[in-house]
């Protein structure tokens, strides 16, 4: 939820000279559509739905993985995840993604909710976060954080 996953890893992965996978962007062409489109005509439900099913095909050896914000609450996601990757946590001050986010179309989590209703999510969502193998200053320039990822995978 704007704490620069996609950036971030997409270098990792760059400068790791390895595979990308974005699952957001996973999902979209899976389902033809934009995620806007699918919370749309679908529901958050479908949406989620999509997630499980191609998320076991991302976590592969060698690769780097930016996962939707609201993966990680599904039980089952996490187990998984946390079984095959190293997890990080880009912890980003509910501040500073407040104000990346607040303007960006196409986040349908974000569309017509209040600053405090968004807070409340992201609250929710940070619980999980935080029972990541690594976490690191979010705040810091996306090359630095990419830099920071990669000594923690190959450590």
């Amino acid at each position: 939820m704007g704490s620069g996953k996609t950036l971030v890893g997409a270098l990792a992965a760059q400068r790791a000279n390895t595979l990308f996978f974005d699952l957001d962007h996973l999902v979209e062409d899976k389902a033809g559509m934009s995620i806007a489109e699918i919370f749309a005509t679908h529901s958050e439900d479908a949406f989620r739905a999509f997630e499980k099913e191609t998320l076991p095909s991302v976590l592969q050896p060698d690769s780097v993985v930016a996962l939707g914000g609201g993966v990680v609450l599904d039980d089952d996601n996490w187990r998984l995840i946390s079984s095959r990757a190293v997890t990080v946590f880009l912890d980003v001050p509910f501040e500073t993604i407040w104000d990346r986010i607040r303007n960006l179309p196409g986040r349908p989590l974000i569309t017509s909710r209040t600053e405090p209703e968004v807070r409340a999510l992201y609250d929710r969502r940070r619980a999980r976060y935080e029972e990541a193998m690594h976490r690191v200053d979010g705040t810091q320039p996306a090359g630095v954080l990419a830099d920071e990822v990669l000594k923690l995978w190959s450590a």
